[in-house]
């Protein structure tokens, strides 16, 4: 089990989770953020500095954004465990579902 980020995160890219993350597992795509689920430690410190509410434990989130649970797991497959986001810096991509999404009304 691990954290997942949901839709109200894209297009949003907000950060403070990443700044509060204390192993360094959440990686910025270019649409939203992904938390790695063998490298996040289930802190749970991401979650309450959310502007938008948008982690949540991966058995709570909620059902219209179950399909964010897929992407996140996705999102990792060529990457692998890179073992840290500050290494890799932001990554060209989104899943084919994430980037499909129409974008956000500003």
């Amino acid at each position: 089990m691990t954290y997942i980020i949901a839709e109200p995160c894209v297009d949003v890219l907000d950060k403070a989770c990443i700044e509060e993350c204390p192993v360094d597992c959440i990686y910025e795509g270019n649409r939203m953020l992904y938390i790695h689920p063998d490298e996040c430690v289930d802190c749970g410190a991401c979650e309450p500095v959310c502007p938008v509410e948008a982690i949540f434990y991966e058995d709570d989130v909620p059902d219209q954004w179950k399909d964010y649970a897929n992407a996140n797991y996705e999102f990792f497959e060529d990457l692998g465990s890179p073992g840290g986001a500050a290494k890799v810096g932001k990554i060209d991509k989104d899943t084919p579902f994430i980037a499909g999404l129409p974008p956000k009304a500003e």
